[in-house]
């Protein structure tokens, strides 16, 4: 597996997202722009001026951070199924994208128990649509692929996971993105290699994302924040399991500081990359939850629900030296400060602030002002 070497050599040359001016007019094709990352992803790509061209499938919730926030009116969308390869391909030759980001999955652990094909189909062949169509892109210069903290051969030990330790997946979803990283390494050592490394394919392995605008099922926060508005108690079902949470945005600066790196060099910054926050910020599952019953007040409480469940891991960490050595990348925010944001986004949302658009973007600022 390509580990960029040779990134070191580039200590020092990062700068803060946007502050360069690469994603001004710059254009970008997003997989994935109405769901939850994504959906961060393309307000700061807009934000920064990129003309980004989203492709997708409906939100998956309703409500959603797409509709939250109007994005519809600040990217060109294209509904579509990347497993769908002949739309996908000429959707993205018609962009004419010199950075491609690559989001659209089938995101979560429990409904991968529940249709382990339509999830092995959507994150293994979407992906490999995803790499073919972009062989014949001649404007392309960068892509970034978004797998999870969760390909690796987890042996539940207590420091984090290198990005050359060993992949592997005890469950469909896990299994899944650890098969579209090594589909990710086949094409780009079989077809971009031979271009002299004109081209740089990366994946970025971030940790548990939390933030605003995530209405999901089976994930913490939106299940935190249904159950205290109703003023009912959270079901948490593994409150020891210690997970690297992070506020959204820290991958999304991560990942555009990246994207900048591979096309400015493409050989160097090729490969795999961990984002994940600062060792003492992987937290269990049952501190998130007081953290956040806190937050919300109104009595909110949590319970833990016994029953008999799928397996997930119960220790997970990242490593993430490669990306403050060679990026300049750490989380900006601490866990309690990502959380009391990500508290504040659901409270305006749900007090009716018409302008989630300018809340979000508030947000965005506030994360790209801190250092």
């Amino acid at each position: 597996m390509a580990a960029g070497t040779g990134a070191l050599a580039f200590l020092g040359a990062a700068a803060d997202v946007g502050v360069s001016g690469f994603w001004h007019k710059r254009r970008v094709f997003l997989t994935g722009h109405t769901g939850f990352i994504g959906g961060w992803l393309a307000l700061a790509l807009a934000h920064r001026g990129a003309r980004v061209t989203g492709f997708a499938l409906p939100p998956p919730t309703d409500p959603a951070f797409y509709r939250a926030t109007a994005l519809d009116r600040m990217v060109e969308g294209i509904e579509g199924d990347i497993r769908d390869a002949a739309h996908l391909a000429r959707a993205l030759a018609a962009a004419k994208p010199e950075i491609v980001l690559h989001l659209a999955a089938q995101p979560l652990v429990r409904p991968a128990y529940a249709d382990p094909l339509g999830t092995f189909s959507t994150n293994v062949m979407g992906t490999a649509n995803l790499m073919q169509a972009m062989r014949g892109l001649d404007s392309l210069r960068a892509a970034v692929i978004v797998t999870t903290d969760k390909v690796y051969d987890n042996r539940e030990w207590l420091w984090g996971y290198r990005e050359n330790d060993a992949l592997g997946g005890r469950e469909p979803y896990g299994a899944s993105k650890a098969c579209a990283e090594m589909v990710v390494d086949a094409f780009r050592d079989s077809y971009f290699a031979p271009r002299e490394h004109t081209v740089g394919i990366a994946t970025l392995r971030a940790g548990n994302v939390i933030g605003g605008g995530d209405f999901a099922t089976d994930r913490l926060v939106p299940d935190a924040v249904r159950a205290f508005a109703q003023q009912a108690p959270l079901r948490l079902r593994n409150p020891k399991a210690v997970r690297p949470w992070q506020h959204v945005m820290e991958p999304v600066a991560g990942l555009l500081t990246l994207a900048e790196r591979l096309a400015e060099s493409p050989r160097a910054y090729a490969g795999p990359w961990n984002l994940g926050p600062a060792e003492g910020e992987a937290k269990p599952v049952a501190w998130v939850a007081d953290r956040l019953a806190e937050l919300w007040g109104e009595g909110a409480t949590w319970t833990h629900a016994l029953g008999d469940e799928p397996y997930e891991a119960r220790l997970l960490a990242l490593n993430s030296a490669k990306a403050a050595a060679a990026l300049g990348w750490s989380t900006r925010w601490p866990l309690d400060e990502a959380l009391a944001h990500t508290v504040a986004w659901y409270k305006a949302h749900r007090a009716g602030r018409n302008d989630m658009r300018g809340f979000s973007l508030e947000q965005i600022d506030a994360h790209a002002a801190r250092h």
